[in-house]
């Protein structure tokens, strides 16, 4: 029997994340080759017509899957009924700009776009912000739509992931679907810490250790983090654009797997609100390692944590405390 259409709302549609997204969740990529879908855009006035442009490539294109297109700049419309939300708008931060008055921009976007999907959205509506900064602009929106379910708003670090993975794959010259359990630990910012202590390779001989196969320490907690770490930066240098393509590949990825689960023995990283696990203050939007099934996420436990993991951990947390001091300062 047909399945009924998934709801899918995208901000900052008519953006360079969100025309690399729309067609991709069309095609069936977020959500499976038999999920029909309806697309509500959301874009700021000024793009009204670039959005409108959007929906026009979506009707040509004539995906099979896509049931239904809403542009629109009322934030209202844009929430009504949605299934799942990716907030990938927001207000980037401008040469000359202070830290705090990014921060203050994007609470009052985040405040807004909260209440209206507190008001509006399905009951169940699973919610991931893409939009930096990440975790925290997730965190205000958790607190000013409570009836949203906690679990239910995420932040993306599966780009990160994703990136971590593509390094050890170039590194050994193997297939990227052979290197899984790597993690990204904390904020989506430069203080994130990109984890292979516990990742795999897939070899001819069976699974074997990162650590194991690569033989180089050294390389492992020096470069190989910072590249993880600096990516979004390089490719901004190489590109003049940030990253959309992978941006909004690894925006699919993440939402796949919490709706329609990870593979038995791989565990994906998803910014997600801290129970105190692995002595992560509760309260805070961290990335941790996690497994999916039927749509709930659980933060894998019980991994071995040595010293110089706990420390970049420690780190990449209290930047996210500040954050969440910064951002809760500009609520007042």
């Amino acid at each position: 029997m047909a399945k009924n259409p998934v709801r899918v709302l995208v901000t900052g549609a008519a953006g360079q994340i969100g025309y690399a997204l729309v067609p991709m969740i069309a095609r069936g990529a977020m959500l499976g080759p038999d999920q029909p879908v309806i697309l509500h855009m959301l874009d700021i006035e000024p793009a009204a017509e670039a959005l409108n442009g959007v929906k026009m490539e979506l009707i040509d294109a004539a995906f099979p899957l896509l049931k239904g297109v809403v542009a629109t700049t009322d934030v209202a419309e844009a929430c009504k009924d949605v299934n799942i939300a990716v907030m990938v708008g927001g207000f980037p931060r401008k040469e000359g700009m202070e830290r705090k008055d990014v921060m203050s921009k994007n609470v009052s976007i985040y405040k807004a776009q909260a209440s209206a999907l507190e008001k509006h959205a399905a009951p169940d509506c699973k919610v991931l912000v893409v939009a930096n900064p990440a975790n925290t602009n997730a965190l205000i929106l958790k607190e000013f739509a409570p009836s949203i379910p906690e679990k239910n708003i995420t932040c993306l670090t599966r780009l990160d992931h994703n990136r971590a993975l593509g390094q050890i794959s170039e590194r050994l010259d193997v297939h990227v679907s052979d290197v899984k359990n790597v993690i990204i630990w904390g904020n989506h910012s430069s203080t994130q810490y990109p984890d292979v202590n516990h990742a795999t390779v897939t070899t001819s001989s069976g699974e074997k250790s990162v650590r194991e196969i690569v033989t180089d320490d050294n390389w492992l907690n020096s470069e190989f983090i910072t590249t993880v770490q600096q990516r979004g930066a390089a490719i901004i240098k190489a590109r003049k654009l940030s990253s959309a393509l992978s941006a909004a590949s690894s925006a699919c990825d993440h939402i796949r797997d919490w709706v329609l689960g990870t593979p038995k023995g791989t565990w994906v990283s998803m910014g997600v609100y801290s129970d105190g696990s692995y002595g992560i203050q509760e309260g805070l939007i961290y990335s941790f390692p996690v497994t999916c099934e039927k749509g709930e996420w659980s933060i894998v436990q019980g991994l071995k944590i040595d010293e110089f993991s706990r420390a970049k951990m420690d780190a990449t947390a209290k930047e996210l405390a500040e954050e969440k001091s910064l951002a809760y300062s500009c609520l007042n």
